[in-house]
């Protein structure tokens, strides 16, 4: 038998093993609760208006411009349904349709505006993208109650490798991501700190350079190589607990949302699959999630196309955030093209952006165009470093505004932005004409490369570079 035949049977016999469901169950009942408080979050606040529905313009991904919220109430309807729908996630109530709809419709809120994008959105569509495929409502679920003959006590190994290599993608990556000068001499965690000196009992050091350098190098370590020791089963269980203090650690300091909590439970993924069962009869408790035989395998041939199809799914997501290490460019790219790379928190940025709208029907000079005028606040925020949106948001200023003939307006576009205490340099070409440029998916060739080197980290790191520095005269 030729070498490649055998390690792919071997690869496909290891894939459909039976391993224990319940670790599988307890993520599926986490991340729909999980799920659940995340939609509330969305009614609380009124920000399903002010992030959807009050906004004049919102900003679309490449090839999804098509993508409207619902007129009327229907968005609220939305969110509500989606949120019912993570309830019966959680409750393994008519599972799989419950998983397939709350992914199309999270999705959905995720497409409807770029500028909301953060990573733990993103890693919300994949996992319930994947929990579509995988049979975690064969026990704990009312589905299983309902339907004895699904009941299982086992799962096919693969099941619990996707979802492990979909977290370990994401951990990888956001470590190699570190490697970087600014990164690596503490430029934004200097910052972030020094924003947090009331955190209680470890606050008093956030402005000396040790603390600096040693959270610097503990991220960067962590994310790095947290996957291997929670692989190793003699160094698993102390690799989980920091895991646990990390991202508690992140929760109270840089107040992201629900990805802590959602790294938390797909970082249980990496423990023992009968993890469950022995914390459940540490309390005496022994037959919650039943006894009750093994799946049924599948047939050889359909084993070889769900292994394929996993194995492409895994490549995917392994060599799409590779683009930034092959992309040309400075800093100003890196921090650019962050989005589906788990590129995150890198840099610290302060920014002036200035628009100019020139009408080539008439004699008037350019009038200058304040973006606060026609977005919400985030909205500007978000755009100021994101090539695409910029372009996006010319294009749209050339359709609103109004013109004295046929001939189309020109706008350019003054950005001025200084990333982890640089000085402010140009963002982008300020003599292209940005509506009338087309949209690329790569980087633009009006985007101009920030090769500065990071300065002399003494001072005040929370001084804007654009504010003039006061000398005391005494």
């Amino acid at each position: 038998m030729p070498v490649h035949q055998a390690f792919l049977e071997k690869l496909q016999k290891n894939a459909f093993a039976p391993v224990d469901i319940a670790s599988l169950v307890f993520f599926r009942i986490a991340f729909g609760l999980l799920m659940v408080r995340h939609v509330s979050w969305y009614f609380s606040d009124h920000r399903i208006a002010s992030f959807w529905l009050e906004p004049r313009f919102l900003f679309k991904y490449y090839g999804f411009s098509w993508v409207h919220p619902w007129p009327g109430n229907g968005l609220y309807i939305h969110c509500a349904v989606v949120g019912v729908l993570a309830g019966l996630i959680a409750a393994g109530l008519l599972y799989r349709a419950s998983a397939g709809l709350f992914c199309l419709g999270y999705t959905y809120m995720f497409l409807l505006d770029e500028a909301l994008w953060v990573n733990h959105r993103y890693l919300i569509c994949l996992f319930s993208f994947l929990l579509i495929f995988v049979p975690a409502n064969r026990a704990l679920s009312i589905d299983a109650w309902l339907n004895p003959k699904i009941r299982s006590e086992t799962t096919p190994a693969w099941t619990l490798w996707l979802l492990r290599a979909q977290m370990g993608v994401v951990y990888f990556y956001a470590g190699a991501a570190k490697i970087m000068p600014d990164w690596l001499h503490g430029a934004p965690m200097r910052v972030w700190l020094a924003r947090n000196t009331q955190f209680p009992i470890i606050g008093r050091f956030f402005r000396e350079e040790w603390a600096v350098y040693s959270l610097s190098y503990a991220a960067f370590l962590f994310d790095l190589f947290i996957v291997p020791f929670l692989l190793w089963r003699r160094t698993r269980v102390a690799a989980f607990c920091v895991a646990v203090a990390f991202h508690i650690l992140n929760f109270r300091l840089f107040h992201i949302g629900i990805f802590p909590w959602l790294a938390i439970a797909g970082t249980t993924l990496f423990l023992s699959p009968s993890w469950p069962r022995r914390v459940l009869a540490i309390f005496g408790i022994r037959r919650a999630l039943g006894n009750i035989g093994e799946m049924q395998p599948l047939a050889p041939a359909r084993q070889r196309l769900v292994l394929a199809l996993v194995l492409v799914y895994i490549a995917i997501q392994t060599v799409v955030p590779l683009r930034p290490f092959f992309s040309r460019g400075g800093i100003e790219w890196i921090q650019a093209e962050h989005r589906f790379t788990w590129r995150m928190m890198l840099t610290n940025k302060w920014q002036r952006i200035y628009f100019y709208v020139t009408d080539p029907n008439s004699r008037r000079s350019a009038d200058q165009v304040r973006p606060e005028d026609f977005l919400t606040p985030w909205q500007v925020d978000r755009m100021q470093w994101r090539p695409d949106m910029l372009l996006q948001f010319a294009h749209y200023l050339a359709k609103v505004m109004p013109r004295a003939g046929p001939k189309p307006l020109r706008v350019e576009a003054r950005v001025l932005i200084a990333l982890n205490g640089r000085q402010p340099r140009l963002f982008i070409d300020q003599n292209v004409d940005l509506a009338a440029e087309e949209r690329s998916w790569g980087r633009p060739r009006w985007l101009l490369e920030i090769h500065e080197p990071l300065p002399d980290h003494r001072g005040d790191p929370l001084q804007d570079p654009f504010e003039p520095v006061i000398e005391d005269q005494n």
